[in-house]
């Protein structure tokens, strides 16, 4: 039969599966659906969406036995003594089962009226045929399954004998595994055991130091059978967010809590050793992507999801009367301990994390191919992070995790105003989160960070010189402030990263200084206290962190000492806070805004065109008045000055780490923090520095707001439908944490003052002594508070943030490793994250569409259109290359 005949033959299968009732079992017509295909994409191709529903829907009883006949002709030839041999027991069977299977699941279980039938059909328990029974078939061994009206078979044979059995998912999970671990079909031949299957690691790394045979036929295998596995598992993608971690799904479940420690170690480090034994640059030639297809990429692929989903599953409570199951993969990665088992995992993450970055430099464009993973990877680093304290302290130890901050620093930098990737920016916050809990770590921010230089543009800070904890306070600011209010969820671990390493900082440079006393302005600001009714809580965060450095390292940062005098009026003014206060300031700011709307609509600002540009695309330059929201924060702040001269500023903070540096703006409260600093450590002259009086950044009266982030709405009630109140103000203002500052500027204010008055001598050597002041004086009536860890709390709503973003991130990827056309998921309707609609990218040179390209298609294309006309499948989402991921959960 010919490739044609042989599609035409199984697509006439797959109408008569919809079409007839209760096909008979011995049928020899299922044979055909593992006998016909010839490779994954005819399966998925011609088994199309609509025959899987249409079959579903109308006739679930052949659909039950089509998954029974194939689940038992796997069964059967993985226990084939001769399996995989071509006459006997040939691999392509095999092949066809999983693939049909893999098409067939998600359909399955995108029906939430079916999971009475799913829980009966796939785990209740089994009774079968023996093997040594007389009328047990090679081609096909069906089961029969205990169902309460019928406990034993009906008109058994003369002779027959039934065995008890698993329940059909069970068993075909156990095969599955055996499958990646099997003799001729994904592992060549074992001479030292006679065993077909025999549990031995892929690759050398953990657990092992020689690896075992490959060709590209066993990885092939591997990687159809691991789709499989992911497929089975996928249950969690039909389910709601908040459902999932407290409900689970049957099969995790089944495979975290195997009691087999050998299984569950070679599965483990099978997985993780091929993910990181993986080297994205060993292909040197440059634009070789663009000719070739690494096709261990989507192995790679496969194995890291297939261990994040096994990691990060947490064991639903009260499954069962018996003590609490664990899941022992995430148990046996928290036990390991060997020095060489933890430098090959940050190796790994390391090689891993950096490819995207050096693909985006290079300095040709485009020569090398971006991996798809590296979330992924940042996940797994994540994971290991949480469940083996061992490792947090190796990579403290040895230093290499400031190689791992600058990287989560860059991907959530990156990602911070692309929607799509606001899971990511998240998660990266919640890693820095979980590092900054060790003490260890915040001391060992204290090292000066020497490589800023090499750094990709969008995490490089212009004229940088300071610590490893200078860069992550600036980086934080940035991320706060240029995000446009996106991360406002995720605000509050910003801060508990800064809480957290705050009592362990010392030498904080004038800059990084700067900006923690800039988010101290921007969240004591009235438009942002008033705006909504727990702003005031990152307020108190904030000042918590502040009172920690004067606490427990005050004279170890005299820079930040110095930073918070110059900007004592933003304390004393907050002390005094009103509402009345409040609300004129938000009406004067208001009213600036307005002036200088119009004094701009008569007289544009001359510039350049493409610095108009990047004012514009950093978010600065518009007068359009924002509402304030729950969490939006910007870094550009109002004054009279600012109006007046507006024309001749630029947005030197916009608060985007890659900017370039600008002109310096004219006086206002935005540069009033960072322009009372010390000289020897800023970029400012002495001469542009002695034109500027004492005390020329300060402004009288209550806290301003941000420009940008000012509601025109009324006073009264904000944009968010919040109104506050003196007694809503009452409950928290005598609650901030000034005192600690207060005193601070009482003891330290005169000396600044007689610093500044004792005669005419240069604004930097005023600076210098007022920084040796600040080194010998002793504080008195500070009393150091006990150090606080901010931990990051895992809740049922967070699990089922984490489960979704990696769903939505396997989701995504199938896309990419099946060029689109074994797309397990496509096209169904999945409840775990919403998926955005976007265009498909058109034809170019790397992916060409024309007469040679269709000619390999053209057939199945035509025969997987087909459509019978019977019957209406549920209505699809057609997915674009670029599929943009919506988490439904807000941590």
């Amino acid at each position: 039969m010919g490739a044609g005949d042989s599609k035409l033959s199984f697509k006439k299968g797959v109408f008569r599966l919809a079409e007839e009732h209760n096909i008979p079992a011995n049928d020899p017509y299922w044979l055909s659906f593992w006998e016909l295909p010839e490779s994954a994409e005819d399966v998925f191709t011609l088994f199309s969406a609509a025959d899987i529903r249409r079959t579903r829907d109308a006739h679930l009883e052949n659909l039950e036995t089509l998954i029974l006949a194939l689940a038992s002709r796997l069964f059967t030839l993985r226990s084939h003594p001769s399996f995989p041999d071509p006459d006997h027991a040939p691999e392509r069977d095999a092949l066809n089962c999983i693939r049909i299977l893999t098409r067939v699941l998600p359909f399955i279980y995108e029906r939430d009226d079916l999971e009475e039938w799913q829980e009966s059909f796939f785990w209740s328990p089994r009774r079968k045929r023996s093997r040594d029974s007389p009328t047990v078939r090679t081609e096909v061994l069906f089961d029969e399954r205990n169902r309460e009206d019928e406990t034993t078979p009906q008109s058994p044979a003369a002779g027959e004998e039934f065995e008890s059995a698993p329940p059909l998912m069970e068993e075909l999970i156990d095969t599955l595994i055996d499958l990646l671990f099997l003799s001729g079909f994904t592992l060549p031949q074992s001479f030292s055991t006679k065993a077909k299957v025999s549990y031995a690691i892929w690759q050398s790394g953990v657990g092992c130091n020689t690896p075992v045979g490959t060709t590209k036929e066993f990885e092939s295998n591997k990687i159809e059978t691991l789709r499989l596995l992911l497929a089975v598992v996928s249950k969690a993608v039909f389910m709601p967010a908040n459902i999932l971690p407290i409900k689970g799904t049957r099969a995790l479940t089944y495979m975290v809590t195997c009691s087999d420690k050998k299984i569950v170690l070679s599965t483990l480090c099978s997985l993780l050793n091929t993910t990181l034994k993986y080297n994205p640059a060993s292909w040197r030639v440059p634009y070789d992507h663009v000719v070739f297809t690494d096709p261990r990429q989507v192995l790679v692929t496969y194995c890291l999801q297939l261990l994040l989903v096994l990691l990060l599953y947490p064991v639903p409570e009260g499954l069962s009367n018996e003590l609490q199951a664990k899941n022992n993969y995430r148990h046996y990665l928290g036990r390991l301990h060997r020095t060489q088992d933890f430098q090959f995992l940050v190796d790994g993450m390391t090689r891993v994390l950096n490819q995207p970055i050096q693909a985006t430099t290079s300095y040709l464009p485009g020569s090398q191919k971006t991996i798809k993973w590296a979330p992924e990877m940042i996940m797994l680093f994540w994971e290991s992070l949480q469940c083996n304290k061992r490792f947090r302290s190796f990579i403290i130890d040895t230093n290499r995790v400031h190689d791992f901050v600058i990287l989560i620093i860059y991907y959530a930098l990156e990602h911070r105003l692309d929607p799509s990737k606001s899971g990511v920016v998240r998660m990266c916050v919640f890693v820095l989160q979980t590092l900054s809990t060790e003490p260890k770590f915040g001391m060992s921010l204290n090292k000066r960070f020497e490589g800023q230089n090499t750094l990709p543009a969008s995490v490089r800070i212009p004229s940088f010189s300071g610590t490893y904890a200078d860069y992550l306070i600036i980086s934080i600011y940035s991320l706060i402030t240029s995000s446009k209010g996106k991360l406002g969820a995720v605000y509050p671990a910003l801060l508990a990263i800064v809480a957290n390493v705050a009592p362990h900082v010392k030498g904080l440079s004038s800059a990084a200084s700067g900006k923690l006393v800039q988010l101290f302005v921007s969240m004591s600001a009235p438009g942002f206290l008033l705006a909504n009714e727990t702003n005031h809580t990152l307020l108190h965060s904030l000042l918590e962190s502040l009172n920690s450095i004067i606490e427990h390292q005050y004279s170890e940062n005299p820079n930040f000492i110095y930073v918070l005098l110059r900007s004592h009026k933003r304390f004393e003014a907050l002390r005094n806070f009103t509402l009345e206060s409040g609300q004129e300031e938000i009406d004067r700011q208001n009213r600036l805004r307005k002036d200088r709307s119009e004094n701009e609509s008569q007289s544009p600002p001359k510039m350049p065109l493409n610095e108009e540009l990047h004012v514009q695309a950093q978010g600065t330059g518009s007068d359009t008045p924002t509402p304030p929201s729950q969490f939006e924060i910007g870094d550009d702040d109002d004054s009279e000055d600012e109006v007046k001269h507006k024309n001749q500023s630029s947005a030197a903070s916009s608060g985007a780490v890659a900017s370039p540096p600008q002109k310096p703006r004219n006086p206002s409260l935005s540069s009033s923090v960072e322009d009372a600093v010390p000289l020897q450590l800023r970029g400012m002259s002495e001469k542009a520095r002695g034109k500027l009086p004492e005390g020329s950044f300060q402004r009288q009266g209550s806290t301003t707001s941000l420009a940008s982030h000012i509601s025109t709405n009324s006073p009264a009630t904000s944009a968010t439908g919040f109104t506050p109140s003196t007694a809503w103000i009452e409950t928290w203002l005598p609650h901030l944490p000034l005192h600690t500052v207060l005193i601070l500027i009482q003891q330290l204010q005169p000396q600044l003052r007689s610093v500044s008055g004792s005669g005419g001598g240069a604004q930097e050597s005023n600076a210098t002594l007022m920084l040796e002041r600040i080194r010998t004086t002793e504080l008195h009536g500070i009393e150091p508070s006990l150090v606080k860890t901010h931990m990051f709390e895992w809740s049922p709503l967070a699990l089922g943030w984490y489960e979704s973003l990696l769903w939505g991130f396997i989701f995504v990827s199938e896309r990419h490793v099946s060029k689109g056309t074994v797309g397990v998921w496509n096209g169904t309707a999945v409840k775990l994250f919403r998926v955005q609609e976007t265009a498909p990218e058109g034809p170019s040179l790397l992916a060409p569409r024309g007469g040679v390209d269709a000619i390999g298609t053209n057939l199945i294309e035509r025969l997987g259109n087909v459509s019978l006309g019977r019957g209406q499948s549920q209505p699809q989402t057609n997915v674009g290359d670029h599929v943009a991921i919506e988490r439904h959960p807000t941590v």
